[in-house]
Parts: structure tokens; C-alpha cells; sequence
């Protein structure tokens, strides 16, 4: 059996995860082999039709087509928007996100130090230090934030237990007929962890923050799409909202003179809240195939109807 290994990768991310997805095949399916895109479009028909999973990480469009005997696409990122909006991607043939437990634990882990910094002012320290002004605040416990998650898949179950551990008061909202404006009423802060679809492109728009009490803040940790970046900007021009910690945008990277660069309300992060990780996510991989080879549940399977 054949795998491929393709996708967007930056500077010697190909070659590692090469080597971890090779290592954790060779310990999981002694018969199966990893091959990178360049030798499978150079391969024989007989050898693209022993192609059986597609380990992939945005690929370029077209890169599925003509392999008849694919069984499985694993992506090696948890987000699989980009992935559904190819229209190359076969459709029949199942689709799994990858839930690395590394990655998730990094995505709570920055989620907690955002709300810890929201909660005890360590952003306007920043800013206080830039601007020379020593000039003390007074000091929040845990207990007096209420945090709102928005999206209760693996990550913000994980973010949510964090922030409970810690001692805030947590909201969970999942998009499932839960009514959102009590919630964004009591959210001293917002974090946002849902999955880019039709339905949730735009969510944070001018409606959504004004539904919040005045001075609240919001994490954005998920998808840049889901932000409307003119209302969110002039809800902190206004201070309907005291800061924004942003770690996805609708350009990346984040173009040279936006507004947030040089906004005194905003953190920008280079998408990097949260990386898979291919020691972790490598035998989560590998044990899909097994799955799927034993005709076993997948971990993270795809519902394309619903965008994740």
C-alpha cells in the first residue's frame, strides 16, 4: 500500500513529517509506504492505483485526482475548510481532520494565556512600558471574568476545562440551537474556536459585539473569516471592546499597513496559537489507516454537509 504525503508546507516541514508519518507507518503497518507528490506523479498507473491514503496539508488543487484506489484523506491540519473548498477533492472518499492531542493542548494553553493577560491587564502593562508610564491596576481574580467559548469540538473542550481549572466562570456555545445573546451578554471576554463554514463566515460582526457589555475582549484563535474586520475595528475605536488578541486573519500573513499592526487594542499573532505536532500527530494518523484498513471508526471524520 501507498501513501502520499502533500500539502503547503514551509522549509523543512515536508521532510519531517516525512520521516514521523514513515517511522509511525513502519510500527503500526509494516507494508505501507510514504511517498511525496513529486514520485507519485512520476509513478506508473499501477503504482497511483496502490495509492490508498492521502496524507495532505492543503494541497494543491488537483493533486487527489487520478488515484482510483483512494480510501481515506487524512489531513494533517485540524482545520478543514480550505480542504471542502476544492473542488478537486474526491467526494466519495473519506475525509478526516487530524486531532492531535499536542495541538490541543497548545491551543488551550494559549488560550489561557491570553485570558490571564485580559484578566490581569498585562496588555496595557505592554503598552504602559512602550510609552514609559509605571502606573499599577487594581488586580482581578480568575472569578470575576466570564469567558464564553464559542465551539465545543475537541479544542474547545479543552480550552473550556482550562479556563474552569484556572477559576473563571465558563460559557460554552456550540451551534447546535443554543441561544448566543444571553451568553455574549455575561462574556466578559469571547473566545473563538469554531470551525469556517456558510453559517458561521461573519459571525463576529457588528450585531455580535454589541451584544456584549462594554469593555469586553475577544480571542480569536480560529478562523480570520469569522471576524468582519471593519466592525471589529470600530468597535474598538469606540471601546465597545477594550483589546482583541488575534492570531488569524483573512489574509496571511496579515499584509504589511493593516490596522491591527498598529492598533493600540490589538495582539497580533502569526497564526501560531496552536501547531500540529508530527510526533503526536504522526500515530494518530497511522492509526486511521488501521481503522480504515479494519473497517473501523475514524477519529475526526469529516461531515461535509456540515463543513468539519
Amino acid at each position: 500500500m501507498i501513501c502520499l504525503l502533500c500539502g503547503d508546507f514551509d522549509p523543512g516541514e515536508e521532510a519531517a513529517w516525512q520521516q514521523a508519518l514513515g517511522s509511525a507507518l513502519a510500527a503500526a503497518l509494516p507494508q505501507a509506504q510514504c511517498w511525496p507528490l513529486a514520485d507519485v506523479q512520476a509513478a506508473t498507473a499501477a503504482q497511483r492505483a496502490a495509492v490508498q491514503v492521502a496524507f495532505v496539508a492543503n494541497p494543491p488543487a488537483g493533486a487527489l485526482q487520478g488515484l482510483p484506489g483512494l480510501r481515506l484523506v487524512q489531513s494533517l491540519w485540524a482545520g478543514v475548510d480550505k480542504l471542502l473548498a476544492d473542488p478537486t477533492l474526491p467526494p466519495d472518499v473519506p475525509l478526516a481532520r487530524m486531532v492531535d492531542p499536542a495541538m490541543t493542548a497548545a491551543m488551550a494553553e494559549t488560550a489561557l494565556w491570553a485570558v490571564l493577560a485580559l484578566q490581569r491587564g498585562f496588555f496595557t502593562y505592554a503598552a504602559q512600558q512602550r510609552a514609559g508610564l509605571w502606573r499599577p491596576h487594581a488586580q482581578r481574580r480568575a472569578q470575576d471574568l466570564c469567558v464564553t467559548v464559542l465551539g465545543q469540538g475537541e479544542m474547545g473542550r479543552a480550552v473550556s476545562a482550562v479556563l474552569a481549572r484556572q477559576g473563571h466562570a465558563v460559557q460554552g456555545w456550540r451551534r447546535d440551537g443554543q441561544a448566543l445573546a444571553p451568553l455574549l451578554a455575561a462574556s466578559d471576554v469571547v473566545v473563538n474556536l469554531l470551525p469556517l463554514t456558510a453559517d458561521t463566515r461573519g459571525l463576529i460582526n457588528a450585531g455580535f459585539l454589541a451584544q456584549l457589555p462594554r469593555g469586553a475582549a475577544l480571542v480569536n484563535l480560529a478562523r480570520g473569516a469569522h471576524v468582519v474586520d471593519a466592525d471589529l475595528l470600530a468597535a474598538l475605536d469606540s471601546g465597545q471592546l477594550s483589546h482583541a488578541v488575534l492570531d488569524v486573519f483573512h489574509t496571511e500573513p496579515l499584509p504589511a499597513g493593516h490596522a491591527y499592526w498598529q492598533h493600540p487594542r490589538v495582539t497580533v499573532l502569526p497564526h501560531a496559537a496552536a501547531f500540529t505536532d508530527p510526533r503526536s500527530a504522526a500515530p494518530v494518523a497511522a492509526a486511521n489507516v488501521q481503522a480504515m484498513l479494519a473497517g473501523r471508526p475514524l477519529l475526526g471524520l469529516v461531515d461535509r454537509r456540515r463543513g468539519y
